[in-house]
Order: structure tokens, then C-alpha cells, then sequence
């Protein structure tokens, strides 16, 4: 028997040596030390031996079975080795050439608006307030004196889920939100960026989806002169420290007085041009003193506290600064309009 695997052996590991790929190396293993290969068959008849025999005999195949498996993952290893090397000297890399320039990304134009926007009244002493893109009717519309039956609804037709769920048509909510939060004790000093939906047919002007920057203002003896001054200081950091702005009265459901707020014409400087269409003002945003059913919804006490508030499309900022004449490139994600708009 000792003979026999000491035969076996020998004839396991020239067989290894011979193999000249993986697959022959395969077959070795599987003929050598498979569950039907000699050195198994060894084993299942150490029972015929004697009880001195059993354990030297025992001994041997274990080290002849080690020393073929040692051998055929040693040859294994020097194969797979071979290959990744002949592999390499197939597919080698010239390292002289130049490298492939990455093209880096860019602020979207919006964004950037966005964030000067924010700067301009970080400075003014406003903080950033956020709020759930979708929103209650009761944030929406009736905090904001808009109960259900109001027409002014009718200009804000917007996608519901439910009777009561919808995706907000503004980002007023959020200002009711916070007015909410501060418990009627002011101040409140916030603006509010974010996405807002309406049922808008899509063309140069218009989108089913746009971004909104509201601003509020709640204390005690808050003016109209000072909605006037900030609003006045924000458009000269934003459009130009010549630019002026003027106030038309208007109507706001949840201000009282409301007005439009137009900045002088950059191009003709006020003297009237087609951007303009001739009359040197281009209306920018809205505005107003906060209504008093809003102030006390809120839990203020109006006789005490007043406020402003503001609103103003982040598009149409953008469309102004950077003279763009259709709201669609900012959301058709066209690299040649982006671009444009890289920071140095």
C-alpha cells in the first residue's frame, strides 16, 4: 500500500507539470482527488488493514494528498499569473499620451439666482425658511385669506391629490408655517425659496412647474416705507446700484395695501425700449403690507404687530439678468445653454 500512493504521488505531480492550461490542471485535480480518484479509494479500505497498518497508511495518503493539491494550486496560481501578463502585453497602455480633459459641471443658472437672492437678504438680516412642496388647503389658500369660495383660487389652479392635498401654488405656506412656530411673538424675518405648481399651459413665459422667493417681515411698527427701502436696496445688489424701482397699487388676497413692484429698464435706463416696451419700468415682483385676518390666523395680534411680504419668480429674475427670452431652457437641460453661465 505504501508503494501504491508513493506510485501515485509521482505519477500526480508529472501530470501537473505537464499541464499547460487550466483546464488539464482541472482534470489532474478531479482524477487525483476527486471522491472516486485513487487516494479516496485508499481511505475507504483502510478498514481491511491491521490496527498497526491503519494509522501509518492513514498518515501517508493525507500527506500525498497534500502535497498533489499543494502542487496543482501552485501550478494554478503560476497559470492564472501566465495570463494576466500575456494580457497585458496585448493590451498595453502608451502612458506618453495626453489624458482625456474632464469637463466639470457648472451652477445652474437658477440656482445661482437663487443663492444671490439669498445672500442680498442674509445681509439684510433675513434667515432661509423651507416648507413641504406638497401642502394642506388650509396652508395654501385659507391661512392665506383665501377660504374655499374665493375666485382669487381660480388663478392658482393647481394639481390635487385629494380635496385637501395639493402641490403648493406658492411659497406663501411656508411664511404661515413660520408665523405659526414663532407663537405670535415676533419678529419673523424669513424668506422662502422653493418649487411651486400650477396648471400652465408650457410656452416662453409660462411653466406647470417654476421657483418662487417669498420674504416676510413681522413686528412691531413694521411700515410701508420699510418694504420700500429693502426691496429698494435688494434691487440695486441684484440689477445694479443704478437701477431704481416704483410701486403701482394692486390686490393681493392676503395683503393690504398690495402693489407691483417695477425695476427701471437696464437697457434704455429708464428712457423706454422694446425690452420695456417703451414705457422704461419692468415689472419684477409683488407685494404688500400683510393682511390683518392673516397676521391673527397666524396667532399675532394685528393691533400690535404688522409686516410686508413679497414674491418674486426666480425665472423671470434669471430671464432679466441674463436676457434670456424663454423660461423652457431652464429645464431642458441642454449643455450648450448651461454652459454659458460657468463661474470663473
Amino acid at each position: 500500500m505504501r508503494e501504491k500512493l508513493e506510485a501515485l504521488r509521482d505519477e500526480a505531480l508529472e501530470k501537473v507539470k505537464q499541464a499547460e492550461d487550466k483546464k488539464a490542471l482541472q482534470e489532474v485535480r478531479v482524477a487525483y482527488l476527486g471522491k472516486k480518484g485513487p487516494i479516496t479509494e485508499v481511505l475507504r479500505g483502510m478498514g481491511k488493514l491491521s490496527a498497526e497498518e491503519r494509522p501509518v497508511i492513514g498518515q501517508m495518503a493525507n500527506d500525498v494528498r497534500d502535497a498533489i493539491k499543494e502542487q496543482v494550486d501552485s501550478k494554478e496560481a503560476a497559470l492564472e499569473e501566465a495570463a494576466i501578463e500575456a494580457q497585458l502585453a496585448s493590451e498595453s497602455i502608451d502612458v506618453t499620451l495626453p489624458g482625456r480633459p474632464v469637463q466639470a459641471g457648472s451652477t445652474h443658472p437658477l440656482t445661482a439666482v437663487v443663492e444671490e437672492v439669498e445672500d442680498a437678504f442674509i445681509g439684510l438680516g433675513f434667515s432661509v425658511a423651507e416648507g413641504p412642496e406638497i401642502e394642506t388647503d388650509y396652508y395654501n389658500f385659507e391661512a392665506l385669506n383665501l377660504p374655499k369660495d374665493h375666485p382669487a383660487r381660480d388663478m392658482q389652479d393647481s394639481f390635487y391629490f385629494t380635496e385637501e392635498l395639493l402641490l403648493r401654488t406658492h411659497t406663501s405656506p411656508v411664511q404661515a408655517r413660520t408665523m405659526e412656530r414663532y407663537q405670535g411673538k415676533g419678529p419673523v424675518k424669513v424668506i422662502c425659496p422653493g418649487k411651486v405648481f400650477r396648471r400652465d399651459d408650457d410656452d416662453a413665459t409660462h411653466s406647470h412647474q417654476f421657483m418662487q422667493i417669498e420674504g416676510l417681515y413681522v413686528d412691531e411698527n413694521v411700515r410701508m416705507s420699510d418694504l420700500k427701502g429693502v426691496l429698494e436696496t435688494f434691487a440695486k445688489s441684484f440689477f445694479g446700484a443704478e437701477r431704481e424701482i416704483r410701486l403701482r397699487p394692486s390686490f393681493f388676497p392676503f395683503t393690504e395695501p398690495s402693489v407691483e413692484v417695477d425695476v427701471s429698464c437696464g437697457m434704455c435706463g429708464g428712457h423706454g425700449c422694446r425690452i420695456c416696451k417703451h414705457s422704461g419700468w419692468i415689472e419684477v415682483l409683488g407685494a404688500g403690507m400683510v393682511h390683518p385676518r392673516v397676521l391673527e390666523m397666524s396667532g399675532f395680534d394685528s393691533t400690535k404687530y404688522s409686516g410686508f411680504a413679497f414674491g418674486m419668480g426666480v425665472e423671470r429674475l434669471a430671464m432679466l439678468k441674463y436676457d434670456i427670452d424663454d423660461i423652457r431652457h431652464f429645464y431642458t437641460n441642454d449643455v450648450r445653454f448651461l454652459a454659458q453661465f460657468k463661474r470663473n
